[in-house]
């Protein structure tokens, strides 16, 4: 029973080691390469912006004269005609000025009448040899003096009645008002500058998007070019437009240059409405059928031998042809090691890149490496119980 016992340990501790043997093998593989196949396909490369949706023209609608606003013609969301009334401003101190200009010129042309009846007088006088050239001189002096005081007046009252004019705040186009900035009872002071009482948009169904584009992208970015986008409020629905131009003035904030792009918009549904935000996308380049890599292929880097890759079999050098910097992918050799290979690239849209010489259509080029499974690396036996 004794001898049962000591044969039955004997056997268990046979197992645990063999199983801790077993166990503390290395068991080293090579790295698994993911390929990839060179094949034919679009490549559209694009140009992103944020920019905002505006009126194609909006006309800021203010006054020249100061005033209180008497009544109020137009609303937010109104549809106006160029000439149709708006708001009144108070007219009675610009009433009061017109009254004072006509009692003015009245006083005027009167001064101007009597200076010419004694002009007449004293030329008849002066026919009879009663006063003197000199009086006579002075006589037309004044007569010219009074006349220029009349043409004063009159002008003075031309503009007042003018600005009576200006209290009717007319809508200088065929639009719809977008802001009102004034109420009922409101003063205006047009003294240093025109206050802004109505924004009017002259047609809606024609939009454009201002976008910042920066000085490393706009150098792609031509009027023509088609342009996609979307706004947060129709998040599932992408819009088409167009770009009309790069604007040439350049604003830097924090040494960022930056370039107005232009985009005009067909707004015709009426859905877009002014300020609203747009994830604009231009459309740069785009060419079909072309033969392209994926480039993850590009930004590949093999792992160092000594991490138990295999070695990279440098692909011998074309007769003729000096080492150059141009772009390399790797392809699987003989042995699972990699092989580098030139190509010359052409546009890339991030995820794939046109291949203009160096690969054929069906190649494999690696994309990524699997890590290597490598026991060998931890310390002493790991036991396990079967």
């Amino acid at each position: 029973m004794k001898s049962l016992k000591i044969l039955g340990v004997g056997a268990l501790v046979l197992v645990v080691v063999a199983g801790a043997v077993w166990w503390g093998l290395p068991a080293s593989e090579k790295p698994k390469w993911v390929t990839a196949k060179v094949d034919q396909g679009s490549i559209v490369q694009r140009v992103a912006a944020n920019g905002t949706l505006n009126p194609v023209e909006l006309v800021n609608v203010g006054t020249q004269i100061s005033g209180t606003v008497l009544r109020l013609h137009a609303d937010f969301n109104q549809p106006v005609k160029a000439g149709q009334l708006l708001a009144e401003l108070d007219p009675a101190i610009l009433q009061a000025q017109i009254r004072q200009s006509e009692a003015n010129l009245s006083s005027a042309r009167a001064v101007a009448n009597n200076a010419e009846l004694a002009l007449k007088r004293n030329e008849n006088l002066k026919a009879r040899g009663f006063v003197s050239d000199g009086a006579l001189d002075s006589l037309r002096k004044d007569v010219e003096t009074a006349r220029a005081q009349v043409l004063q007046i009159e002008a003075q009252l031309s503009r007042d009645k003018t600005n009576l004019g200006y209290s009717m705040v007319r809508s200088p186009i065929d639009g719809i008002v977008v802001n009102r900035g004034i109420d009922v009872g409101q003063t205006v002071a047009a003294s240093f500058q025109t206050p802004t009482l109505f924004q009017i948009a002259r047609d809606l169904r024609r939009m454009q998007i201002d976008t910042s584009v920066s000085e490393a992208d706009v150098g792609a970015i031509k009027a023509g070019q088609p342009v996609r986008f979307t706004v947060d409020a129709f998040r599932e629905q992408e819009f088409s437009a167009q770009v009309r131009m790069v604007r040439l003035n350049p604003t830097t904030q924090q040494n960022v240059v930056t370039y107005n792009v232009v985009i005009d918009v067909d707004n015709k549904d009426g859905v877009l409405l002014p300020g609203m935000t747009a994830q604009v996308s231009i459309i740069t380049n785009r060419k079909e059928r072309v033969l392209r890599v994926p480039s993850a292929a590009l930004r590949f880097r093999p792992p160092d031998a000594s991490d138990g890759a295999p070695a990279v079999t440098p692909s011998p050098p074309e007769k003729g042809r000096r080492p150059s910097g141009q772009p390399k992918i790797h392809m699987v050799g003989s042995g699972g090691s990699l092989v580098p290979k030139e190509i010359k690239i052409g546009i890339t849209d991030g995820r794939f890149t046109e291949v203009l010489e160096g690969l054929a259509e069906g190649d494999e080029v690696v994309t990524r490496a699997v890590a290597a499974t490598n026991n060998s690396q931890t310390s002493g036996f790991r036991f396990r119980m079967f």
